[in-house]
């Protein structure tokens, strides 16, 4: 399986994949021109992972600022992820968020709502 690595620009978060440990990971702010893009291939990455492995995935975020169509993009990957759950697959995200930065948190919070898979808020100084 081919693995990502999207630089992060200005406005795109960095984004990697990495099969063999079953990792996700994104850091940085996320307001693209075009979100699907953007995150068109990160989707089909993780749905493509989601049928080919058995492993567990592991998402682990660290988004400063997300823009309405990024926000709608997350929450397209965490449904393919809540699917999986449902499904019996091992799958978890981990949100990092500067404590001094409370709306980010309480976006965080407000997916992890909206989710039954395991899913961790962690507060950063």
């Amino acid at each position: 399986m081919k693995d990502l690595n999207i630089p992060g620009t200005q406005s795109t978060p960095a984004i990697t994949t990495d099969a063999a440990a079953g990792v996700l990971v994104m850091r940085g702010d996320s307001y693209p021109e075009n979100s699907f893009e953007l995150f068109g291939p990160v989707i089909e990455w993780v749905e493509s992972y989601l049928q080919g492995q058995a492993a567990p995935l592991s998402l682990e975020l660290e988004l400063l600022y997300l823009n309405t169509s990024s926000i709608k993009s997350v929450m397209d990957i965490f449904d393919v992820l809540e699917a999986a759950h449902r499904n019996g697959r091992s799958v978890s995200v981990t949100w990092f968020y500067d404590k001094r930065n409370e709306r980010v948190g309480e976006l965080a919070e407000e997916f992890k709502e909206d989710c039954s898979f395991p899913f961790s808020v962690v507060g950063r100084e």
